[in-house]
Formats: C-alpha cells, sequence, structure tokens
C-alpha cells in the first residue's frame, strides 16, 4: 500500500511539473525563460524597484522589478558592467505601497523588496499581460540617492579636445592672415 501511494504521488508529481515553493526566491531570469512553467503558481521574487510608479483608479500600482546584478551593485558604486537589465512587471495593491522609496532611475537606487504573489502569464483578463500579482510586499533595503564623483578621464580629455580646438583656430587665423 505504502509503494502504490508513493507511486501515486510521484506520478502527480511528473506529471504536473516541479512543484514552486512560495519559501523559494525565483530569479528573473527563470520567469523571462520559462514563464509558463510558473503560470499560477504563488511566487517570490526579490530585486529592485525601478522606473515609475503607475497609480491606477483600481487601487492597484503597477511597478517594475529588476533582480540584475546593477540593482544590488550599480555601476556608479562600483559594480561591474554584465549585461542588460532583466525585470518584470509587478501589479501591487495601493495599501501595501506604503514606506516605499522612490522607484530606482538616473542616480537613484530604489528600494530593494521580496514581493510574494501569484505569477500570471498572459493573463486574459489583463489583455496577455504577463505579471506578478503581489500578495505581499517586505522591504529589504530602503532606496538610495547615488553619488557620482566625477570623471577624470573624461574630464582630461575635455580640456585636451578645448585646447587642440582653440589651436586649431590660431592656426586658421594665421594662415588667413598670412593670405
Amino acid at each position: 500500500m505504502l509503494v502504490m501511494t508513493a507511486a501515486a504521488v510521484l506520478i502527480v508529481s511528473v506529471g504536473t511539473g516541479p512543484a514552486v515553493a512560495q519559501e523559494q526566491i525565483v530569479p528573473v531570469a527563470d520567469l523571462l525563460t520559462a514563464p509558463a512553467r510558473y503560470d499560477g503558481a504563488v511566487i517570490t521574487i526579490e530585486g529592485e524597484l525601478v522606473g515609475d510608479y503607475g497609480y491606477r483608479a483600481s487601487g492597484m500600482v503597477w511597478t517594475q522589478l529588476n533582480d540584475d546584478s546593477y540593482a544590488r551593485d550599480p555601476l556608479v558604486d562600483g559594480g561591474a558592467l554584465t549585461g542588460a537589465n532583466a525585470g518584470v512587471g509587478l501589479r501591487i495593491p495601493e495599501v501595501q505601497m506604503a514606506g516605499l522609496s522612490a522607484p530606482g532611475g538616473y542616480r537613484i537606487r530604489g528600494p530593494i523588496v521580496r514581493a510574494t504573489g501569484q505569477w500570471r502569464f498572459h493573463d486574459p483578463s489583463r489583455q496577455g499581460e504577463t505579471y506578478l500579482d503581489v500578495s505581499s510586499v517586505q522591504v529589504i533595503e530602503l532606496g538610495k540617492q547615488l553619488e557620482e564623483g566625477p570623471n577624470g578621464a573624461a574630464a582630461i580629455t575635455g580640456v585636451i579636445l578645448v585646447l587642440a580646438g582653440g589651436a586649431m583656430m590660431m592656426r586658421r587665423r594665421y594662415l588667413r592672415a598670412r593670405a
């Protein structure tokens, strides 16, 4: 009897695909690579809120969560250039937005959050939109202003170009005066 029960569980597990544990943090790259695998599952993702907070009359807010390397280690803070941004859309109840700092953008690192909700792949009620319908948001790290210091190489290059341009103008005037 125990063997038959174990076999039935195995068949059901194999037949429905791998289960997604709510506590397991799903990388955005996995959602982008195999979005249908998670359709309807309650999942948790983690990353930086970026772009804009799109408040709707329905009481919901749309935004994007990126979990690429730039979320935790921005370039201006010494992070490495590792490729494109990777993110997914979030639909969050407005009441859960209280206390969130501004989303990430130029010179702003948005809040790092852990968002849990139902993954909706090509949701027919939203004209085929794919997003995480968030049920809870936990702030891991508040957003912050990014300080970008002067770029020494660019400044030196600029000075050299200005001097070269000035020298070329002086030479042109000299040659015109001689003609």
